[in-house]
């Protein structure tokens, strides 16, 4: 029991010195670029994701690069933006369909090491009505150098399409650059 809250003790001053060092990342006037990976969600709507699914019983595949920037308008809060451009291959032997997603959106850093995020995300996509989505998400920042962290998260996605697409649950692994 001793080495438990050893332990417990050694993992909660580890992390409020990280804290302490990282905590200027977070403050007013800074940047923020992130890519996130994504899994759990067959959708082209994230700005970056690779994902394999199956379409009408053929084994398909979801592509989809891009980046999100923010900048922070008050300490803690970032206002964000991002684009990818993307395909969906579902397998069969016509063409891909070409896809292109947005998101806006506001990320707020718990103590600066939490970060919780809402945000309005959409994708176009040829011939073929947009899903559009209102996200929430929240994770950790580990601050592996100076100005990069990792963060891995909890994100759900609540579809504003009901008829045609539905709600969505992932887990993403944040990169993000703090300049």
């Amino acid at each position: 029991m001793k080495i438990f809250f050893t332990s417990i003790s050694i993992v909660i001053s580890s992390l409020i010195s990280v804290h302490a060092q990282n905590k200027d990342h977070t403050l007013k006037g800074k940047w923020l670029i992130e890519a996130n990976t994504n899994f759990g969600s067959s959708s082209s709507v994230n700005t970056t994701s690779i994902q394999y699914t199956s379409f009408s019983n053929n084994k398909g595949s979801v592509l989809n690069l891009g980046a999100e920037a923010g900048y922070f308008v008050m300490d803690d809060l970032a206002l964000k933006i991002g684009l990818g451009y993307g395909f969906v291959d579902t397998g069969k032997e016509s063409k891909s369909i070409e896809t292109f997603s947005y998101k806006i959106g506001a990320k707020y850093y718990i103590k600066g090491i939490i970060p919780v995020q809402i945000d309005y995300s959409a994708v176009s996509i040829e011939q073929s009505e947009d899903p559009s989505y209102f996200g929430v998400q929240g994770g950790y920042a580990f601050f592996i150098g100076s100005t990069t962290s990792i963060e891995p998260g909890l994100r759900y996605n609540f579809s504003l399409n009901d008829n045609l697409y539905s709600d969505a649950f992932q887990f993403n692994i944040g990169f993000v650059i703090h300049l």
